[in-house]
């Protein structure tokens, strides 16, 4: 669940070979824990889940607001700063979970924070100027200098070792293969390259980038937008990019930030991941990322303080009824009593398959969302021995999307016992099925599952394992399919009810990155007042 960032290519640190990355481990071969502790973790899919029978009592409570948000994730959360920022204070959100964030959420042990969720945010584009704005207000971005290049907190970016792949059994410094890659296959890649490059300046004759973010400010123009209906990897054949290399690396991409690979995503979202940053803001940092060991949950965190007394979490709305006004019916999970709440206007941040179960005038969309697991390790100090961990490390070939090092930006000497993260998407045609597979899971499969994975580069892993926390997203993302992005669906969704039911949230750009949902919620507000 990463927003990817423009590749570049990177003179190599020197080579581990393989009997050198062995031989930290053979020494601390013979301290595999005696115990391993395995926990489950997840949305609230069971309260949620209560949609389906309604079956609520009646309510016992009544609450007036002007302006009702309901949804705590990024967008909601977006909005309440927006209309907060605007002299409109007369609103309340309520959330569903128990804490707020949606996909930007963390965990904590005693070791390290953890993303339960996305973890980082590229820098934006220079055309961003409110995100840039609301960066400012969290004091990452600080000022410019005297020759306009921004200033940045580097304590929330990523430091050296940036990222890693371990391929044809060994750890290389970046995820685009080549040391001991063939030589035509190299001159793919820079074709390849080459080719984003000129999507990333593309604009057509309004002067609208093709590949723009937020997505809504990008072309609609035919050219652009054909590039939509069909799959990347057939636009990847058709212009004749065929290695292996290179096939794999666009797969892991699109799973890395979609969900689902090449065989699936759209043309145009293939081709976003690439062209849609462009690397304007800062010529010092473009090839950073704002990080931290709790993921975007810092991010979620600068924007709750505008909920601050104006949040009820634990909250499921079920029903909701125009009249006059707004009056929605929703269930406190916590008191177990249903409250009334009457507002002028609301504004849904759920996803479509949530807005279908609650407004009677939805008709149901044939969206994807694609399930996610995340799985944190705790492991023994000595984990790596002389090895450096770098932020992001991926494995070639793997069906995972590798691991991030929580304690990576940790400038102490003595961290204690290492914290890591593993990511997997359920890239399938089927993601209904491929749910339901992961629901039914125990930890003994789970564990079985990432292990295997992990052990292509770390075969001696487990002796060093002392804690797995599974942590299941059943709808973790939009998935942007053919159509999904300009598809008539997408637009009849967006479209408010009577002037007084608003929506946004990712599933409405097809593209589930913190930008969009920061948007979603910035832009619909402020139509919505």
């Amino acid at each position: 669940m990463k927003s990817g960032g423009k590749y570049s290519r990177k003179d190599f640190l020197t080579t581990v070979f393989l009997g050198s990355l062995m031989l930290p481990f053979l020494q601390y071969c013979g301290k595999k824990g005696k115990s391993l502790m395995l926990k489950i973790t997840g949305t609230n899919h069971v309260l949620g889940h209560k949609l389906w029978a309604k079956d609520f009592p009646k309510f016992s409570e009544e609450i007036h607001t002007k302006y009702l948000i309901v949804g705590g994730g990024i967008s909601g959360l977006s909005a309440c700063r927006f209309l907060s920022q605007n002299n409109q204070n007369d609103y309340l959100l309520l959330e569903m979970e128990n804490k707020l964030g949606g996909n930007s959420s963390n965990g904590q042990n005693q070791f390290s924070k953890f993303p339960l969720g996305a973890h980082y945010l590229p820098l934006p584009n220079k055309e961003n100027t409110e995100l840039i704005d609301f960066l400012r207000d969290c004091g990452i971005y600080q000022r410019n200098d005297e020759n306009g290049e921004p200033v940045l907190d580097e304590y929330q970016m990523t430091f050296p070792q940036q990222e890693r792949l371990f391929y044809k059994n060994v750890w290389q410094n970046d995820i685009v293969p080549q040391k001991g890659t063939d030589a035509e296959v190299l001159k793919e890649f820079d074709r390849f390259f080459k080719a984003m490059d000129d999507f990333r300046q593309k604009k057509d004759a309004h002067g609208k980038y093709w590949f723009a973010i937020p997505v809504h400010d990008s072309s609609t123009e035919n050219d652009a937008v054909k590039l939509e209906k069909i799959i990347f990897k057939d636009w990847l054949k058709e212009h004749h990019y065929s290695s292996e290399e290179l096939l794999w690396l666009l797969d892991y991409s699109c799973r890395d930030d979609y969900g689902l690979g090449i065989d699936f995503v759209s043309a145009w979202a293939g081709i976003h991941y690439f062209a849609g940053r462009k690397n304007n803001w800062s010529r010092k940092y473009k090839d950073q990322v704002f990080t931290w060991p709790e993921g975007n949950a810092r991010l979620a965190q600068h924007l709750s303080k505008f909920t601050d007394g104006k949040h009820k979490s634990g909250h499921l709305v079920f029903e909701v009824n125009i009249n006059d006004k707004v009056e929605v019916l929703s269930f406190d999970n916590l008191t177990k009593k249903t409250v009334k709440i009457t507002a002028e206007k609301v504004l849904f941040t759920g996803p479509q398959f949530v807005a279908e179960r609650i407004f009677s005038s939805k008709k149901a969309a044939s969206f994807n969302y694609v399930p996610w697991l995340l799985t944190t390790i705790t492991l023994k100090n000595e984990f790596g021995g002389d090895e450096e961990l770098a932020w992001d490390n991926v494995i070639y070939g793997s069906a995972g999307l590798g691991y991030i090092f929580d304690q990576h930006q940790n400038v102490e000497q003595i961290i204690g016992e290492k914290v890591i993260t593993y990511y997997r998407s359920f890239s399938s045609n089927d993601c209904k099925k491929a749910r339901r597979k992961l629901y039914s899971m125990k930890e003994s499969e789970l564990k079985t599952l990432v292990l295997d994975d992990l052990k292509k580069a770390h075969p001696l892993i487990e002796d060093f394992i002392l804690e797995m926390d599974f942590h299941k997203i059943g709808h973790a993302m939009i998935a942007p399919v053919p159509g999904q992005i300009f598809g008539e669906e997408t637009q009849k969704a967006k479209e408010p009810i009577d002037g007084k039911i608003f929506f946004a949230h990712t599933d409405l750009s097809g593209i589930s990155i913190f930008e969009e949902a920061f948007y979603q919620g910035l832009r619909i507000a402020q139509q919505m007042i």
